[in-house]
């Protein structure tokens, strides 16, 4: 047999063996050592263990039709004598080949109700996909489950889910199979809403008594309604003349989003690179940096003259262009094809950069980000986003992730 050649002919006469019941150690090897005596080869297995229930599924050539008989009784007697039941059915060849086009459908729910699994899998059947295979990736802060499709594009399943989703009030997020999904290795997100809590510019505001000010100015240009360069020139120079102590106090104010520090440590200890771009400041963003172990940063910088803050910025100014050019940046500096980057953000200035990255995953945005992004998530916990990666719950205890 070469190895373009198939080890089990369509045609030849396979038993599918299921043995279902209360799970305990040794019923896998149980099982084989049963059917090794009637020497059969294994096609095909399965094994599913849910609240202490297992269900273990085993394809293997027929035995000579002397034999087949006196298989099936035996098994069945051993599955007895562990108080298991076993179903024996006969067939031919293995199982159908998939469906071109495969694509990993993940869904988060706080909670999933069995209404909105139901019209997911409804919907992922009506656009010609088929479901080979769930499981669950988390159970907490949110119930993640992975679909496994094939017989429909990536593009077109995407969009079909995408209405689903926003019908059920969950989150979906369809991504295309393959290695690339694991060899993502670099993220980079925007900050203010995303990262932190808050909008580091209001922060400053309300030591400078104009927080309403900068806080109308700064949802009208996350909306996509401003310019974003003019409104940042706009509510920087509201800021002109506070002194320079206030970046301390405002340091402290900052605010992680729940998840932040159990994201980037997993993604750390996975051996991702991690970074973060920001409309806002470096006087905040070089501090998040150095406290998170962040691999990149970047953002706007205050001027400040004689100890005071002169209402102007410095440098080059970080905005929605340069959000995907930093990406791009940040990218080659680590070796990694953009195609392998992921990038979340929230408002419209983050677009450039989540449609850069090889997945833009818009965060609890603004209804036109969420819209022209790969995929949402609308919890409030930025550490979901490893299960947009493939990345388990048990993984991210593995790997020591878990902080908050």
């Amino acid at each position: 047999m070469t190895a373009s050649q198939p080890s089990q002919a369509s045609d030849a006469p396979t038993l599918l063996v299921k043995i279902f019941g209360k799970d305990r150690p040794g019923i896998t090897a149980g099982l084989f050592d049963t059917l090794a005596a009637y020497a059969v080869d294994v096609v095909d297995i399965e094994q599913v263990v849910t609240r202490g229930r297992i269900v273990l599924c085993a394809l293997v050539t027929e035995p000579t039709v002397s034999t087949a008989g006196d298989l099936r009784a035996t098994v069945h007697s051993w599955a007895e004598s562990l108080r298991l039941q076993a179903e024996i059915i006969s067939g031919t060849g293995d199982n159908r080949p998939r469906g071109s086009g495969r694509s990993h459908v993940t869904v988060l729910g706080h909670p999933l109700t069995s209404e909105s699994t139901a019209a997911i899998a409804a919907r992922i059947t009506a656009t010609g996909g088929n479901i080979d295979r769930i499981f669950r990736l988390a159970k907490y802060p949110v119930t993640a489950v992975e679909f496994a499709v094939s017989g429909t594009e990536t593009e077109p399943l995407r969009t079909a889910l995408a209405l689903e989703a926003a019908e059920q009030g969950i989150d979906v997020a369809v991504v295309s199979a393959g290695l690339h999904r694991r060899a993502q290795r670099l993220v980079v997100m925007d900050v203010d809403s995303t990262l932190i809590q808050d909008e580091v510019i209001e922060l400053f505001a309300a030591h400078a008594g104009c927080e309403a000010e900068v806080a109308e100015v700064t949802d009208r240009a996350m909306r996509g309604e401003l310019d974003f360069e003019q409104s940042l020139h706009a509510r920087v120079a509201l800021l002109a003349g506070l002194d320079s102590a206030v970046v301390d106090k405002v340091r402290t104010e900052v605010r992680l989003t729940p998840g932040a520090r159990t994201l980037i440590r997993t993604l750390k200890r996975l051996g991702y690179q991690v970074g973060v771009v920001s409309g806002g400041f470096t006087q905040v963003t070089d501090d998040l940096k150095e406290k998170l172990g962040l691999d990149f940063a970047s953002a706007n910088t205050l001027e400040i003259v004689d100890g005071k803050l002169t209402g102007r910025v410095v440098g080059e100014i970080v905005d929605r262009a340069g959000k995907a050019r930093l990406l791009r940046r940040f990218a080659a500096e680590a070796g990694v094809p953009l195609s392998q980057t992921v990038a979340i953000g929230d408002g419209a200035n983050d677009l450039d950069m989540l449609n850069a990255a090889g997945l833009g995953v818009a965060f609890n945005a603004k209804p036109l980000v969420r819209k022209a992004a790969h995929t949402a998530v609308n919890v409030p916990f930025l550490d979901t986003v490893l299960y947009l990666l493939g990345i388990t719950r048990e993984e991210v205890e593995a790997a020591g992730g878990l902080v908050e």
